[in-house]
């Protein structure tokens, strides 16, 4: 409505134990997947920290290229160290439910840090009381937490997804309210001139992801040649021996990978 292009890529967690994913996001956002703007790409995290998956930059980058000028990326939302999306992103948005902001001690790390804005949910019917007290319990939290940014304090928010009246296609203000702010940080983050500096570090940072994938994937069983592959299967049993310290045994390995380059750890 307001002409936006949307992404939403949307990371379902992994079974450990089959590694399969319900990859169920696109089938509770129905009406959205309708939308001939908008797009939506559920994927499983493939056992992957930190909330995302490997591929989820170069998705959002496709996505940047092919004209969708708001990309949201859903993390797998199980707990405190999904911190791995803020490499990738503008905005880091926390979504919390009411009541879940009691402990106050467990918001002094992780993902609350690098948080922007936070959004505390269904706050509405008799959920209301405890979304007004959980959004109290991290307004201070964060008095005690050090902002990321000198020039932007983050902000805790209500928000109800319930429709106020009996047409579906009205929104609740409170989300009106959630969008608004997401703008104003963006205008923020443009009139400083951070926004270039912050694309800039991310992609760097996943230069180095990408090098240390390269490096696993060169001592991968299925990739690497088989001289290669004996040797380290040499090392990993030495270690599960106890006969070699799994640094020296990383170590090995390294210089084997570089061709005798001596290897600092």
């Amino acid at each position: 409505e307001k002409g936006h292009k949307v992404a939403v890529l949307a990371i379902d967690p992994s079974s450990t134990r089959t590694g399969g994913s319900l990859l169920g996001d696109k089938t509770r956002m129905l009406d959205l997947s309708l939308e001939e703007n908008a797009y939506i790409r559920p994927s499983p995290s493939g056992g992957h920290l930190g909330g995302i998956v490997h591929s989820t930059s170069e998705s959002a980058t496709l996505c940047e290229a092919a004209g969708y000028d708001v990309c949201l990326i859903e993390t797998v939302g199980v707990g405190q160290s999904e911190t791995a999306v803020s490499e990738i992103v503008d905005l880091v948005l926390l979504l919390m439910p009411p009541a879940a902001g009691d402990d106050i001690q467990g918001m002094k790390k992780g993902i609350v840090e690098i948080a922007d804005l936070i959004v505390v949910n269904k706050a509405d019917g008799a959920l209301l009381p405890k979304a007004r007290h959980t959004k109290t319990d991290y307004q201070h939290a964060l008095q005690l937490l050090r902002p990321k940014y000198s020039f932007w304090n983050p902000r805790v928010l209500l928000c109800s997804s319930l429709a106020p009246t009996t047409d579906a296609n009205v929104v609740d203000k409170s989300i009106m309210e959630i969008w608004d702010n997401v703008c104003e940080f963006k205008k923020v983050l443009e009139d400083v001139g951070e926004i270039h500096r912050i694309r800039k570090s991310q992609r760097e940072q996943m230069m180095w992801k990408e090098v240390h994938s390269q490096i696993i994937s060169l001592c991968d069983e299925s990739s690497a040649d088989k001289t290669l592959v004996t040797k380290i299967n040499e090392m990993r049993d030495a270690v599960v021996a106890n006969q070699m310290l799994p640094r020296r045994a990383a170590r090995a390995i390294m210089e084997i990978l570089f061709q005798g380059t001596p290897w600092r750890t």
